[in-house]
């Protein structure tokens, strides 16, 4: 069974950090691409960061690039999201998800709709 957990999620003050985890079960973890999804209220789900966990590249959304970092344990098939400097937008609730690789057949980034299997998600609340 195919399993995608996330935690870490919490209240945090702005300027503050938050480590997000996804643990993956259940298939070939160095076959796929992870990435960080956050949907807040009456908003679309977006893309924050994804890595390839075959070789590592990584791709930040511009709202986060500088303040969010992606990073892979492959020995461990867990994915991290260290989340620096957060600000009242960055509230959401964070979701993991896994794909056959970052990129569609078309060269383009992956889109949400074209990840395979979810987590459940964790909720980011940054006060101002």
């Amino acid at each position: 069974e195919v399993q995608l957990v996330e935690s870490g999620g919490g209240l945090v003050q702005a300027g503050g950090s938050l480590r997000l985890s996804c643990a993956a079960s259940g298939f070939t973890f160095d076959d796929y691409a992870i990435g960080w999804f956050r949907q807040a209220p009456g908003k679309e789900r977006e893309g924050v960061s994804c890595i390839s966990s075959s070789d590592g590249t990584t791709h930040y959304a511009d709202s986060v690039k500088g303040r969010f970092t992606i990073s892979s344990d492959n020995a461990g098939n867990t994915v991290y999201l260290q989340m620096n400097s957060l600000k009242p937008r960055d509230t959401a609730v964070y979701y993991c998800a896994a794909a056959r690789g970052l990129y569609n057949d078309y060269g383009l980034l992956r889109g949400p709709n074209e990840y395979d299997y979810w987590g459940q998600g964790t909720q980011v609340t940054v006060s101002s």
